[in-house]
Parts: C-alpha cells; sequence; structure tokens
C-alpha cells in the first residue's frame, strides 16, 4: 500500500472537493430563501457535514479503499438491492453535481464573452461546451485532471479570501448592512431549509475517503484532513454569505441570482472586480466538473465491480470506463432540462440521503471503528430531520425538485432489483 498523500494535499482534497462550483452556484439561491439569514443556514449545513465526517474519519481509518462511501455502504449492509440502490444514487448524484457545476459556469460565462444577444441561449452554449471539453480532457489524460485541479484549488481559494478581505473592507458604512439583522431573517425551519438546499456545497469532503489508503501515517492524518477542511470550509462560506448580504440589497442579489458572488464584488472593485470573481467561478467550476467526471466514472466502475450494476460498466471506451462517456451524456441532458434550484435540492436530497445511511453504517460499526455510538447516531437523525424539513420547505416552493428527486432514488431502486432479478435468473 503506497502512503504517498501528505497531510496538506489531503486537506486539499477536501477543500478542493467542497469549494468546487458549489459556492458560486448557489450562494444566490440561498440568499432567496434565508434572506438576512444566510450566514445562519450555511452554518446549519455546515454543522451537518462536520457530524458526518466523523463517521467518514471512522469509517475511512478502519476500512480505506479507493471505493470510499460505495465501500462503506457495502460494509453497512453488504451486496444487496438496498446497498447497490445507494451506490447507484451517489453515482447519480456525481451526475446532478456535475449538472450543478456546468448550470453555475452557464450563468457566469456570458458575463464576460456574449455569444448571441439571448442570454438564455448563451447559457445552453456555454453549459454544454464545458462539459465536453472537460470530457475530453478526462479521456485525454487523467494526470492533466489532477494538475488543473491542483493550481485552481489554489486560484479560487487566494480570490475567494481576496474577496473577503476588500468584502470585508467595503462593509465600513454600507447601508445593506442592516440586511444582517435578526428583522431580516427568515423563521429558523426556513434558514434551517435553505442551509439543505444548498448543502451540495459542502457534499465533496467525501472525497477524501477515495485517497483513504494513500494518505501517510493515516491515524493521525485522516481525521485532521476531514476536519480541518470542513471547519475551514464553514468558515469560508459564512464569511462570503456575510459580505454578499451585507454589499448588496436584496433585491439587487434577486437579480443577480445566479452569479451573485461577481455582483457582490461590484460595490467596492467595480468591473474589474466583477471580472476577477467572474473568472474565479469559471475556473472554480471547471476544476469541479473535471474532478466531478473523473470521480464519477470511478464510483460507476467500483459498482459494477461489486456485482452491483451489470460488468458491462467496467468495460473500457477509448481507454478510460464507459463510465465516463455515460456520466458525461446525462449531464449534458440534466443541464440542459432542469433549473439551478431543481439541481440543487435533487443534489441536496441525494447527498443527505446518502450521508445518513454512512452515519448509519458508522453507528453500526461502531465496536469495529472504535467510535463514540452517540455521535453518528445524532449525524443519521439530523440527515433524517434534514431530509424531512427540506422536502417540506421544496414541496411548497420547488415542487419540480421534489419530484425529480422523489423519481431519482425511486429509478435506482427498481433498476437494481431488476439487475439483481436477471442476475439470479441467469445463474
Amino acid at each position: 500500500m503506497s502512503s504517498n498523500i501528505s497531510l496538506k494535499e489531503a486537506i486539499s482534497i477536501g477543500i478542493g472537493g467542497m469549494v468546487g462550483g458549489g459556492i458560486f452556484a448557489v450562494l444566490g439561491l440561498a440568499v432567496s430563501i434565508a434572506k438576512g439569514g444566510t450566514p445562519v443556514a450555511f452554518l446549519f449545513a455546515g454543522i451537518l457535514a462536520l457530524l458526518t465526517s466523523y463517521s467518514y474519519v471512522k469509517l475511512s481509518q478502519k476500512y480505506p479503499d479507493r471505493g470510499g462511501t460505495v465501500k462503506f455502504i457495502n460494509q453497512g449492509f453488504g451486496i444487496s438491492i438496498f446497498s447497490g440502490a445507494i451506490n447507484n444514487l451517489l453515482w447519480v448524484s456525481y451526475i446532478i453535481m456535475l449538472s450543478l457545476y456546468a448550470s453555475a459556469f452557464g450563468s457566469y460565462a456570458p458575463n464576460l464573452l456574449e455569444l448571441t444577444h439571448n442570454k438564455t441561449i448563451d447559457f445552453h452554449i456555454y453549459a454544454s461546451a464545458i462539459i465536453i471539453l472537460a470530457t475530453s480532457i478526462n479521456y485525454y489524460s487523467i494526470a492533466v485532471v489532477g494538475k488543473i485541479e491542483s493550481y485552481a484549488v489554489v486560484i479560487k481559494l487566494i480570490i475567494l479570501i481576496g474577496f473577503i478581505g476588500i468584502g470585508s473592507y467595503g462593509l465600513i458604512g454600507n447601508p445593506n448592512l442592516s440586511q444582517l439583522a435578526i428583522s431580516h431573517w427568515e423563521t429558523p425551519i426556513q434558514l434551517f431549509a435553505a442551509g439543505m438546499v444548498i448543502f451540495v456545497a459542502y457534499e465533496g469532503f467525501e472525497l477524501i475517503a477515495n485517497a483513504a489508503p494513500d494518505i501517510e501515517n493515516p491515524k493521525k492524518n485522516i481525521p485532521r484532513a476531514y476536519y480541518y477542511s470542513v471547519i475551514f470550509v464553514i468558515i469560508l462560506y459564512i464569511i462570503i454569505a456575510i459580505v454578499t448580504v451585507g454589499s448588496l440589497p436584496f433585491d439587487k442579489i434577486a437579480k443577480a441570482e445566479d452569479y451573485v458572488l461577481a455582483e457582490a464584488a461590484q460595490p467596492m472593485l467595480g468591473k474589474i472586480g466583477f471580472t476577477i470573481i467572474t473568472v474565479a467561478a469559471l475556473i472554480s467550476t471547471f476544476s469541479a466538473i473535471n474532478a466531478s467526471l473523473y470521480g464519477g466514472s470511478r464510483v460507476n466502475y467500483e459498482i459494477a465491480e461489486d456485482d452491483e450494476l451489470p460488468h458491462h460498466f467496467m468495460s473500457k471506451l477509448w481507454n478510460q470506463p464507459v463510465g465516463l462517456f455515460i456520466t458525461a451524456m446525462a449531464t449534458l441532458v440534466l443541464v440542459n432540462i432542469l433549473n439551478l434550484e431543481t439541481i440543487s435540492t435533487a443534489g441536496s436530497v441525494g447527498f443527505i440521503l446518502i450521508f445518513g445511511i454512512v452515519n448509519f453504517v458508522g453507528f453500526k460499526c461502531a465496536k469495529e471503528t472504535g467510535s463514540n455510538k452517540l455521535i453518528p447516531l445524532l449525524g443519521s437523525a439530523f440527515c433524517l430531520l434534514a431530509l424531512i424539513i427540506l422536502i417540506h420547505q421544496q414541496y411548497q416552493s420547488n415542487l419540480t425538485g421534489v419530484i425529480v428527486s422523489v423519481v431519482i432514488i425511486g429509478l435506482c431502486f427498481i433498476s437494481e432489483w431488476i439487475f439483481k432479478s436477471l442476475e439470479k435468473r441467469n445463474t
């Protein structure tokens, strides 16, 4: 077993996975639901991510495997219709995340260069083109994907921390600062629901699990990698939310919902600030698409290897797993037919359900992993509560998102049941 991933690299995998396109895509959505309480919404989502990271730490230490989440679910439930369906949901959730990142790219890019005089057409052209480009890079060289990701993490963090520094200074005497007052917050339930809709902005820490077998000094560094990256991102997101809500009036945020971070840089830095943040968003979403395409095709391959998908998914197409091509095609379809809120809701429902189940596995395997049983149990209960509140809130404001989520989960179970039934018949 080769140990060649340092603590610094493991933390950057976690931060890079979370601060991908998520914050650029969902910040405006969070403000539209939570208003002045947006920083609290990000805190709620962050607490759920932190609770879940405890289960990931313990499971990663006991069962280090490049299959990560897939292996943990199989460890807890064996190879069954249930574990197969949940692992398929993980793959589909990767596709939804890819759609979210492509959607963010398509929203930011026309602000830099309009191709037609119609923003909707531009959105579809850019969102589709970036998926095709990232897929081509994945086919060309996996090493290039890794290089792009390592540079992109540094660039986006420098720009976001710069945005925080200049933005915080710009808050002095800004009349919009009053929007952060408790009187402008939505109800606690609404704040919690907002946090769950944008939970996708945190899901990337689970990528550390895939790197666990290669992390140096795993006993010490696996917990540090998870906790440091999640806590850093919680603080980063909360400050970004404070600066955004304190910089722009709510009506302006609503108008620029899909590219609000670039709009928030304008009061301090004018057009240059808008352009810099737009470029950062394009780099971030592009690197996130690149890495998630690779991750999604790996998940698909692992599931087929574990006999939870037909073995055809283990075959190669142009020297890469066929899952890469299928993942890219499915992303192209989703990003062109669903809106941002529906994509975000479906992604959050998928990951909260998966994390709830991983927490339950953490509880179930507590004796083997040497865990405190209470923390994974609390994480599992919190995920269940989050799902109920999220579905209830979205049922009232975004019924399409709820229907899409339920249909996706249903299809994962039905397809796994059909596959297992056919497999049994053929043996």
